[in-house]
C-alpha cells in the first residue's frame, strides 16, 4: 500500500472512527470476561466542549481503551445532565426573546418549551466527543431526565419519606433572586467583598435619647422586629425594657438582651431582622419575635418596603442611604471587609430567605460514605489522597439538604396535597397511589384525582445524578437485573475536585444506601484547566480556546497528548497551546519514522548483522522496563508520566538510537529477520501508544498489514511482560555515552560523517565487546583497538574512567586548539576551585541535604577528570 508523505488527521480521524462504529467495538454486554467500567461525569445538556471536559473525557478515554488492550470487557456509559438551574435559565431566555413570560405559561406548557429546547441543543457535546475520540457505548446515552431515570428518582424520594429521612419544613434558606429558587450550602461560594458599614440612629420611645447600630444592609430595616443587646455590656444598661423606633417606617420594635450580641463588633447594638438572617431568625424563635418578609423573590421590595416598593435591593441601598443622611439618621459610613454568597450557576448575591422547603437528613446516611473512604480499610480510594482532607471536612461537618428547587425543569416532587394544611399532603409515586393514601389518611372515600393538588417544586438536580452510576444500569427500579449485577460497582471515576461534594460523596451515599456496595473502587480528581497566568479558564476572561478549533489545527491526537503532558495528576493544568503543537510533532515523528522503515527494500537471503541483533535484543529489554514503568504509573493515575514514557521511548530508545543501528547502508536492501523483528517492535510501541492517540495508531497499525475487523488495533493484545535483560541496558547507556562522544568530536573538529576514522580505548572500565559492533557502526569507525597507553597526537574524550582516542585526520590549526583547549583548562579549574570551596566549608557540609553533598562531589570528581583529558589532549598536541 502506498504511504502518504504527510499524516493528514482530518482524513484519518472521521474514517477510523466511523469505523470502530460500525464494527460496534465500543459496545458491551455482559459475558464471562471481568467488566471495566465507567459512567461519564454526566456534562450539562446545555454544555459545549470546553477544557476541563476534554482533559476529563480523554483520561476517561485512556483508560478505557487500555482496559480493552488488556482483554477486559470494557463499558463507558455517556450522558447528559439535565441541569434545572442553567437550562431553565435559557429557557427561560428564549421565551423572553419570543416575548413570552414564564409566569404566563402552565408547568406544561413550559416543559413542552424545555423539552423542544433540549431536543435542538442538548447533546451537542456529545457529539463533540466523538471528534476527541472518545469510545463510549453510545447505545447506553442516557439522560437524567429519560423516563426510567426520573421514575427512579421519584422511587427514592419515596423510599427515603417513607423512612422518615426526608421532611418538610419552613426554614431559612440560600435564595437565588435570578434563578428565583433555593440551593443547598454546597452551591454557594462566599467571596470576600469590600462594602460599608453604616451606622444608624435609632430613637428611643418617650425619649429624645437615641441608640446607634451598625448595619452592612441599610435596606433591610424595613424588616427590622427588635434592638438586641448583650446582658453583660454595661454601656446599655438605661435600655432595658425599653423600645426603639426604626427610622423611616417609625415601627416600635422591642429592645431585647441576649449574649449572642458580640459587644466588640459595631456598636453593640444589633438589629434583628427574623426574615433575612439565619442568626437572626434563631433569636426570633428564642424571644419571640415578629417576622417581616421584606422581599419579592426577585429581590425587589415588597409592600413593606413603602416607597421603595418595586425597587431592587442594591438600587434601594444606595436611595435608603441618601434619605438616612438626609434625615440626620445616617451617623457614619465605614468601608468593611465581610463575605458575600453568591450562586455558584447565576453569580447573583444569595438572598437569606424562609420558606417551606424539603429536606434529606444526612446525619445517618452519610456513615458508611465516611467510613468507606477514610475509614482503616478503605473501599474507595481517592487519588490524588490529599483530597481525603477536604472530603473529611465536608462529611463530618454536613447539614441536612435541601433538596427542593423553586423551578419546573426536573423532576417534580411527589407530594400531593389535599387540602390547605401544611401538613395536608402525601408522598406517592404517582397520583393514583396518591389517591389511595390520601383516602386512608382523611378518612374520606369522597376524594378524586381533582382534590389533589401536586407540590410545584423540583427536585435539585443533584437528587438525580446521585443515583447515576445505579440508575443507568437500571439498578433502582429492577435491582437484579443483569447489567447491574454485572457493571456495579464500577471501577474508575474520573472527575473534578470542585465536585467532589456535590456529586462524588453524594453517590458513594446513595450507593450504600440503595446497593449496600460502593458505587465505584477509584476516584481520580484532576486538576483545573488554567492559562499560561495560572487563571481559570473562563469564557468571562476569554481565556479558554475553541476545543474543536484546536482539534482541527493540532489534531485530537495532538491535543489529547498536549493535555496530558501539561497534568500532572491532581495538580492543576497549564494548558500551552505550545503542547498539543508538540503532540502533533510526536505524531509526524511517528508516522516518519514508519515510512522509513516501509521505504527499505527486505532480501530474503541476506543473513542478520549482528548490530541489528544486539540492537534489536537491546530495544526489547528497553521496551519491557518501559512497560513495567508504564504499569507503575497507571496503578497510580499517573498517566502524563506513563505517557512520558512512551514518548521518550519512542522518540530517542526507538526513531534516534534503534531504527540507526539497524538501517540498512543507502541504498542497501535490509535483511528479512531484522525487518520483521522491528515492525514486532513497532507494534508494541503502538499498542502502548494507542490509549493516548488511538487514530494515529489504528492508522500505522492497519497500514503494517491486511487485517480483519478482529484484528483491529483497538481490540489487540496489551504486551505481555517479559524478564528485563538490565546488563544489557546498562551496557547499551555506556555505549551511547561513547557514540555521543564521537559525535561531538566529529562536530568541534568538522570531521565529515562519511569520513571513516581510527578509534583506540583505555579500557578502564573491563567494558565487554557486545556494543563494540554498534559503536562502529554509528561512530563510523575503522575497528575499535585497545590501548595501554595514551595516543600521541590523538584527539581525546573520556566515559567515566574509560579514556577514548582519534587520530587526527587532515590538518588542524594546532595553534588555535591549543589555546581553546587552554581556555577550557582554565575554566575547568576555576570551577574546580569554586566547588573545592564549597565543600571545605564545614557549616555547608553539616548543613545542606545528603543528595546536595553528593552532587557536589560529583562535580568535583568530573571536573578532576576533564583536567586529567584536557591536560592529556595539550600534551599530545605539544
Amino acid at each position: 500500500m502506498q504511504i502518504p508523505s504527510k499524516y493528514d488527521a482530518s482524513q484519518v480521524e472521521s474514517k477510523w472512527y466511523d469505523y470502530w462504529m460500525k464494527h460496534n467495538y465500543f459496545h458491551s454486554t455482559p459475558d464471562e470476561r471481568d467488566p471495566y467500567t465507567i459512567v461519564i461525569p454526566p456534562p450539562n445538556v446545555t454544555g459545549v466542549l470546553h477544557m476541563g471536559h476534554m482533559l476529563n473525557n480523554t483520561i476517561q478515554d485512556v483508560l478505557i481503551r487500555r482496559a480493552r488492550l488488556l482483554g477486559k470487557n470494557a463499558c463507558w456509559v455517556p450522558g447528559t445532565d439535565h441541569a434545572s438551574i442553567a437550562t431553565e435559565a435559557k429557557v427561560v431566555a428564549k421565551l423572553k426573546e419570543q416575548g413570552i413570560d414564564k409566569n404566563d405559561l402552565s408547568r406544561e406548557e413550559f416543559l413542552a418549551h424545555a423539552w423542544e429546547w433540549t431536543e435542538e441543543y442538548g447533546g451537542v457535546i456529545l457529539e463533540q466527543l466523538k471528534k476527541l475520540g472518545c469510545s463510549c457505548d453510545w447505545d447506553r446515552t442516557k439522560f437524567t431526565m429519560d423516563d426510567d431515570m426520573s421514575e427512579a428518582v421519584i422511587k427514592v424520594f419515596v423510599d427515603l419519606y417513607e423512612k422518615g429521612l426526608i421532611y418538610r419544613g419552613y426554614r431559612m434558606v440560600n435564595w437565588d433572586p435570578e434563578a428565583k429558587t433555593t440551593l443547598s450550602d454546597e452551591e454557594v461560594i462566599h467571596e470576600e467583598r469590600q462594602g460599608n458599614l453604616y451606622y444608624l440612629n435609632y430613637k428611643i420611645e418617650g425619649s429624645n435619647d437615641t441608640l446607634t447600630i451598625a448595619t452592612t444592609r441599610p435596606e433591610t430595616i424595613f424588616g427590622d422586629t427588635a434592638i438586641c443587646i448583650n446582658p453583660s455590656d454595661e454601656r446599655f444598661t438605661q435600655l432595658r425594657g425599653k423600645k426603639a423606633i426604626v427610622p423611616i417606617c417609625n415601627r416600635v420594635i422591642p429592645i431585647i438582651e441576649d449574649d449572642y450580641v458580640d459587644v466588640e463588633f459595631g456598636t453593640g447594638c444589633l438589629k434583628v431582622t427574623p426574615a433575612h438572617d439565619e442568626n437572626d431568625k434563631n433569636l426570633g424563635d428564642k424571644h419571640n419575635l415578629e417576622v417581616i418578609d421584606i422581599f419579592n423573590d426577585d429581590a425587589s421590595l415588597n409592600s413593606f418596603g413603602l416607597h421603595y416598593e418595586g425597587k431592587d435591593r442594591f438600587v434601594v441601598r444606595k436611595e435608603i442611604v441618601k434619605e438616612l443622611e438626609e434625615k440626620g439618621i445616617l451617623v457614619k459610613t465605614e468601608t468593611h471587609i465581610n463575605k458575600v454568597g453568591t450562586s455558584e450557576r447565576t453569580k447573583a448575591v444569595i438572598e437569606p430567605r424562609l420558606s417551606d422547603q424539603w429536606f434529606l437528613k444526612m446525619e445517618e446516611l452519610v456513615k458508611p460514605a465516611i467510613k468507606s473512604v477514610l475509614g482503616e480499610d478503605p473501599e474507595i480510594k481517592l487519588f490524588p489522597k490529599k483530597f481525603e482532607n477536604t472530603y473529611r471536612h465536608w462529611m463530618e461537618n454536613i447539614r441536612d439538604w435541601n433538596i427542593s428547587r423553586q423551578l419546573m425543569w426536573g423532576q417534580q416532587i411527589p407530594a400531593y396535597f389535599y387540602g390547605d394544611g401544611k401538613e395536608d399532603f402525601v408522598v406517592a409515586e404517582n397520583i393514583e397511589n396518591a389517591l389511595e393514601k390520601a383516602k386512608q389518611q382523611t378518612n374520606n372515600k369522597q376524594l378524586t384525582t381533582n382534590d389533589l393538588r401536586q407540590d410545584n417544586d423540583a427536585l435539585d438536580t443533584w437528587f438525580s445524578s446521585w443515583l447515576w452510576p445505579m440508575s443507568v444500569f437500571d439498578g433502582i427500579r429492577n435491582p437484579e437485573n443483569e447489567d447491574i449485577k454485572y457493571y456495579y460497582p464500577t471501577n474508575d471515576l474520573v472527575t473534578g475536585p470542585d465536585i467532589l461534594f456535590f456529586w462524588v460523596a453524594r453517590m458513594i451515599i446513595a450507593g450504600y444506601e440503595y446497593k449496600d456496595e460502593k458505587p465505584f473502587e477509584n476516584v481520580y480528581l484532576t486538576g483545573l484547566v488554567r492559562d499560561k497566568q495560572r487563571r481559570k479558564m473562563s469564557k468571562s476572561l476569554g481565556n479558554s480556546p475553541d476545543a474543536l478549533k484546536l482539534i482541527e489545527e493540532y489534531s485530537a491526537d495532538g491535543v489529547r497528548v498536549g493535555l496530558l503532558l501539561s497534568s500532572a495528576a491532581g495538580n492543576d493544568l497549564m494548558f500551552d497551546e505550545a503542547l498539543c503543537q508538540q503532540g502533533k510533532g510526536f505524531g509526524n515523528k511517528i508516522w516518519n519514522a514508519f515510512r522509513l522503515i516501509q521505504g527499505w527494500e527486505i532480501d530474503e537471503t541476506i543473513p542478520q548483522p549482528e548490530t541489528a541483533k544486539v540492537g534489536l535484543e537491546w530495544y526489547e529489554a528497553k521496551f519491557q522496563k518501559i512497560l513495567v514503568e508504564i504499569e507503575d504509573h497507571f496503578s497510580k493515575y499517573r498517566l502524563s508520566d506513563a505517557l512520558m514514557a512512551i514518548y521518550k521511548l519512542i522518540m530517542d530508545d526507538f526513531s534516534s538510537w534503534l531504527l540507526e543501528i539497524i538501517k540498512p547502508a543507502y541504498q542497501k536492501p535490509i535483511d528479512a529477520k531484522t525487518y520483521k523483528s522491528v515492525i514486532e517492535a513497532f507494534e508494541n510501541n503502538l499498542k502502548v501508544l494507542h490509549p493516548f492517540m488511538p487514530f494515529l495508531s489504528e492508522e500505522i497499525w492497519q497500514y503494517i498489514a491486511e487485517r480483519t475487523p478482529e484484528d483491529a488495533l483497538i481490540v489487540a493484545k496489551w504486551p505481555k511482560a517479559k524478564t528485563i535483560n538490565e546488563t544489557l541496558i546498562s551496557e547499551f547507556e555506556f555505549a551511547s555515552e561513547v557514540i555521543s562522544g564521537i559525535r561531538n568530536i566529529r562536530k568541534q573538529k568538522n570531521i565529515a560523517f562519511k569520513d571513516v576514522i581510527g578509534f583506540s580505548v583505555i579500557n578502564n572500565e573491563k567494558l565487554d565487546i557486545t556494543f563494540d559492533g554498534v559503536i562502529a557502526k554509528l561512530g563510523n569507525l575503522e575497528s575499535i583497538k585497545d590501548t595501554t597507553e595514551a595516543i600521541e597526537g590523538a584527539l581525546t574524550f573520556r566515559v567515566k574512567s574509560n579514556e577514548y582516542f582519534i587520530p587526527m585526520v587532515g590538518a588542524i590549526d594546532v595553534e588555535a586548539e591549543i589555546i581553546k583547549l587552554t581556555e577550557e583548562l582554565n575554566y575547568t579549574k576555576g570551577f574546580l576551585k569554586s566547588v573545592q570551596k564549597k565543600l571545605s566549608n564545614e557549616r555547608f557540609v553539616a548543613g545542606a541535604p545528603e543528595q546536595v553533598v553528593a552532587s557536589e562531589k560529583k562535580k568535583e570528581a568530573d571536573a578532576l577528570a576533564k583536567i586529567e583529558t584536557l591536560k592529556a589532549s595539550l600534551a599530545s598536541l605539544g
